[in-house]
């Protein structure tokens, strides 16, 4: 039994072949274009190769030639099969037989085996000639493609630059009407327009919610499309790295509670002063607490950890016992407006922009945020085997710390 390989677009004609062959008791692979063809000839090795002269991606003449130039591939034979194609250039790009369709269905298995037990066409004289016309024509092949690829490109571009005018466009317009609905509701709230009765109270409290999620939506719309098209600018002043990341931990501590997780901290004594937009990196550090709690199951534990590196950036480790993420999806977990389970039915919320956020400001910062899963890493006690995320932010330079900072004080903090 031998194995041979069928490239052909037309479905109706790789069954014929598929029948008459595995009739005669040959194993039959197929292959549907010219790039997958010349891929699973490799990676199969089979003891015969069929190939139709006009088939998508690359050609007939193309795919005899790619497979002529695979040492592995030499010695297999090549046989045109086609309804329209000359046989002299077939056989001059080293196509070892052709045929002509429509195929003869009585004879078809019994050609096949005189091509497997060694027979050849003899190539054509002026086979120099032949070679020469045809890699002019796949130099033109190859021109028209590379410029579809360019226009392609050039088309995803403007697609990308539009996508995020988009956003942040509707980001502002949506942020334009929701500021007086949160003044009205407030003033409602603090029984600014009257007393309310408890009825009224519940309804308003839930719509204060919904807002407050609404805005936080709105705002994180606004920081990925600003700092993914550099019109973000951070602030530099003092802050302490270790304040941001408690900030960032009282924020996300009723959440925690209400997912039934355990928060284990390895936090040093501090201070760790630096300079930079530190309610921006704390909103960053925010939305790795938030994916960490959200893909948590309950009973589980969220891992907290802050040390200075060697290199004297100070580092937060945000690591989970979690499910972990797909190997392939590492590094597109951090593409805006991505997620592992983008479906409308997904059981975790947000639109996909956290781990962009948190990318961006570290990298504004003269930082980093990395991940690893699954992670090996142990926080107190804890051994974490999920998700661990690793955020880096930038040492400072003597000369840009605010005094109290340079003295080793908190920022704002007093003397002695």
């Amino acid at each position: 039994m031998a194995r041979i390989l069928h490239i052909e677009d037309d479905p109706a004609n790789r069954l014929l072949v598929r029948k008459l062959l595995a009739r005669a008791g040959h194993e039959v692979l197929d292959a549907p274009d010219g790039i997958q063809g010349v891929r699973l000839a490799c990676s199969s090795r089979p003891d015969l190769v069929l190939v139709d002269l006009n088939i998508p991606g690359l050609d007939g003449f193309e795919v005899t030639l790619r497979l002529r130039g695979e040492p592995s591939l030499e010695a297999v034979p090549i046989v045109a099969i086609t309804a329209a194609g000359d046989r002299d250039t077939s056989l001059a790009v080293g196509c070892d037989g052709f045929l002509q369709k429509p195929i003869q269905a009585s004879s078809f298995a019994a050609t096949i085996e005189r091509y497997l037990g060694g027979a050849r066409e003899a190539p054509p004289p002026r086979r120099a000639y032949r070679l020469r016309q045809q890699s002019q024509r796949i130099v033109g092949h190859l021109e028209q493609k590379v410029a579809e690829l360019v226009a392609a490109n050039e088309k995803l571009r403007e697609l990308d630059a539009a996508r995020s005018a988009f956003y942040r466009n509707v980001s502002h317009e949506l942020a334009t009407p929701m500021t007086p609905v949160v003044g009205y509701l407030r003033l409602l709230l603090d029984e600014e327009l009257g007393p309310l009765m408890a009825p009224q109270r519940k309804a308003l409290v839930a719509m204060d919610e919904c807002t407050a999620r609404l805005r936080r939506i709105i705002d994180n719309l606004l920081d990925v499309t600003g700092l993914e098209t550099g019109r973000t600018r951070f602030a530099r002043a003092a802050y302490d790295f270790l304040d941001e990341v408690r900030g960032a931990r009282e924020a996300i501590a009723t959440r925690l509670a209400e997912a039934d997780l355990r928060l284990v901290e390895q936090l040093p004594p501090g201070p760790m002063p630096a300079v930079g937009d530190g309610p921006r990196l704390g909103r960053a550090i925010l939305h790795l607490l938030d994916n960490a709690v959200k893909f948590t199951p309950a009973g589980g534990a969220v891992g907290l950890r802050v040390q200075a590196l060697p290199s004297g950036h100070y580092e937060l480790c945000v690591a989970d016992t979690g499910v972990g993420v797909p190997a392939g999806r590492l590094e597109r977990i951090f593409d805006a407006f991505y997620q592992v389970d983008g479906s409308v039915t997904r059981a975790h919320g947000g639109v996909g922009v956290g781990l962009a956020i948190a990318r961006h400001t570290a990298r504004g910062l003269g930082g980093e945020v990395r991940v690893a899963s699954p992670a090996q890493e142990q926080i107190g006690g804890v051994r974490f085997r999920g998700t661990a995320f690793y955020l880096t932010v930038a040492p400072c330079a003597p000369g840009e710390l605010a005094p109290e900072a340079a003295a080793g004080r908190p920022p704002g903090a007093q003397p002695g």
